[in-house]
């Protein structure tokens, strides 16, 4: 396994609350219908994309093309491109709700949180909602501090996915942006405990743990997917994260403010 450094945990975690100065929506849904499997190593990411991209560029603006190319383009986070690519499909296909959830999301990358938000409104017909572009609204209406709505969204999702642990991770930082700590926390313990749960939802309760003062248990959980050593650099990155970022102490205080007695203050 790579070592996984405080560093990048730190970054996953930043996107992951999507806190001030925090760009990457990242793709916290499955892929769209349609595309095919992309490589996970570099250079074959590289080489895939580099493939697409000659075949787009033969079809300019064609469904499976443009998909298929600009998730592999958000794949290497050359997220203007991609936006770029669903722009042009979404011209030619304005109705398309495969097309309008790629651009959707792509919107998200860069930072258009609103167009993004009334792209993917569109994005699936109302009597058959797609769970991950529900759950892909949350995390935009999360991003614009409206979180009662993105809650609606997680929890939309989950009654077409119950236990879905991408859905309820999204659920359980919500609640945590929400100054609702504990309900975050019980939230993510259940989403891993979910078979499908992946190392980014360990991630996130062991960041929302930090955020409730529970560094020991936050090791802990890290542990799970990296060294001892490596889960207590992550801690002690995020105790260091919480103490200097005005947010995250908001998000800390307003939590300690809503249950009185409450262990949230990082231990020296």
């Amino acid at each position: 396994m790579p070592r996984f450094t405080a560093s990048r945990f730190v970054l996953v975690a930043c996107a992951a609350l999507a806190l001030s100065g925090c760009q990457n929506f990242g793709d916290v849904t499955a892929s769209i219908s349609g595309s095919s499997q992309m490589p996970t190593d570099d250079a074959g990411l590289r080489a895939y994309a580099d493939h697409w991209g000659k075949v787009y560029g033969d079809h300019p603006g064609e469904k499976y093309s443009s998909i298929t190319y600009a998730k592999a383009l958000r794949a290497l986070t050359r997220y203007k491109e991609a936006a770029a690519v669903m722009q042009a499909a979404a011209a030619k296909a304005p109705k398309d709700f495969q097309i309008l959830g790629e651009y959707g999301k792509a919107l998200a990358d860069v930072g258009e949180l609103q167009q993004a938000r009334e792209v993917l409104s569109h994005s699936y017909p109302a009597d058959r909602p797609d769970w991950r572009l529900l759950s892909a609204q949350g995390s935009v209406a999360d991003r614009l501090d409206d979180h009662a709505s993105a809650q609606q969204f997680y929890q939309a999702a989950l009654k077409i996915v119950p236990d879905e642990p991408s859905v309820l991770s999204n659920l359980g930082l919500s609640f945590a942006l929400s100054k609702r700590l504990d309900e975050a926390e019980r939230t993510l313990r259940v989403a891993v405990d979910q078979p499908k749960a992946d190392t980014r939802v360990r991630q996130n309760l062991a960041l929302v743990l930090s955020l409730e003062g529970k560094f020991g248990e936050a090791e802990e959980v890290s542990r799970k997917d990296m060294s001892p050593e490596d889960a207590r650099g992550n801690v002690a990155s995020i105790r260091q994260m919480i103490a200097q970022n005005d947010s995250w102490r908001a998000i800390q205080q307003g939590a300690a403010k809503r249950a009185p007695g409450a262990h949230a203050a990082p231990q020296g």
